[in-house]
């Protein structure tokens, strides 16, 4: 089994070693840290997210991935993801053609609806246009993706008429659509023969069977093309199960109490941590013989082609998310294709 193993990360802001917050630019500068680990240690893709909000250091993914792209040499890089219906299609298409051209030809884009709303009014678009302003700019992205003179016309941004973007790529621009659960965004990717990136943030990995299923059953109806499965989940990887446990805890709390503040969530316990980093839950934390065995049995359930961890989560330390990647890519990654191997 084929299988690419990838790193995502938000930029969370982290706390130093004398417990006090980071700036939001040394966190950035922390990520290209990272994102060279990565690399030396054989990940397969680094993404990035967008966010625009406090407790994220990164607004301006592709400034990072750039950046990125100077120091690493085999690493794949992409967003994780990128806001499309906040932006402008024309402009992320040039923006990764050129991150394309700067990396020498490994870039990639992961485009979503945004999880996180923060951007809308920030960039002035109304909330109640939600749905169609993703729906009509995925449908010109996918336009601009045929790297050909394009004519479109919609009610979301202004039509173009045989309109040539630049630069071009060298051999096109690997696209996903982040999906956090919903069948019509599954049945919208298949129809535009983008690849599916499901967003697995809670629960057993195989109530998603369902959604990749409908995947290869739409792109067969469409006669679209079909492409590999990923999947993006939380985790955190130490020496020992404890010590991961203890190190990841507080920034799942953290991070779980301020969002569910907002979206009217439970408060976060151990018990509910217990329950994630088990075999129902979607938190992939512990020593590298747990988290290899239970990213093994998430792509043998689901048949995936890729899996990306998203291995930084609250005020995790730059230090410990440092080993964590170290761990993920020495040990982890040959562990989980020895697992795979043996069950073919």
């Amino acid at each position: 089994m084929s299988i690419e193993f990838g790193l995502d990360t938000f930029g969370d802001i982290t706390r130093g070693a004398d417990g006090e917050l980071l700036s939001g630019a040394q966190t950035i500068r922390n990520i290209v840290e990272q994102a060279e680990q990565a690399d030396s240690v054989g990940v397969d893709f680094f993404g990035v997210g967008e966010h625009h909000r406090t407790e994220f250091a990164v607004s301006a993914p592709e400034m990072v991935l750039a950046t990125i792209a100077g120091r690493t040499k085999d690493i794949r890089l992409g967003t994780a993801v990128t806001v499309l219906s906040s932006d402008d299609p024309v402009r992320v298409f040039e923006r990764f053609s050129t991150l394309d051209a700067l990396s020498n030809g490994r870039a990639e884009v992961v485009l979503g609806r945004g999880s996180f709303i923060e951007s809308f009014p920030l960039f002035g678009y109304d909330l109640r246009d939600y749905d169609a302003l993703f729906e009509q700019k995925l449908e010109l992205f996918v336009e601009l993706l045929k790297e050909e003179p394009v004519t479109w016309s919609g009610s979301m941004r202004a039509s173009l008429e045989n309109a040539n973007v630049f630069p071009k790529t060298a051999n096109g621009l690997r696209t996903w659509v982040g999906v956090g659960g919903s069948p019509e965004s599954v049945v919208r990717v298949a129809r535009h023969g983008l690849g599916l990136m499901l967003a697995i943030i809670g629960g057993p990995a195989g109530r998603f069977r369902q959604f990749v299923d409908l995947y290869h059953r739409s792109v067969a109806s469409f006669g679209t093309t079909s492409h590999p499965i990923a999947v993006h989940s939380p985790g955190h990887i130490a020496d020992t199960d404890d010590e991961a446990w203890e190190a990841a805890y507080s920034g799942f709390e953290a991070m779980n109490n301020t969002i569910g503040r907002e979206r009217g969530w439970p408060p976060y316990s151990r018990a509910r941590f217990q329950n994630d980093i088990g075999p129902a839950g979607a938190l992939y934390v512990g020593s590298p013989e747990r988290v290899a065995a239970k990213i093994a049995d998430t792509v043998t359930t689901l048949g995936l082609g890729r899996f990306d961890m998203k291995y930084a989560t609250g005020t995790l330390s730059h230090e410990a998310m440092m080993r964590s990647i170290e761990l993920y890519g020495s040990e982890v990654i040959p562990r989980v294709r020895k697992l795979l191997a043996d069950r073919d």
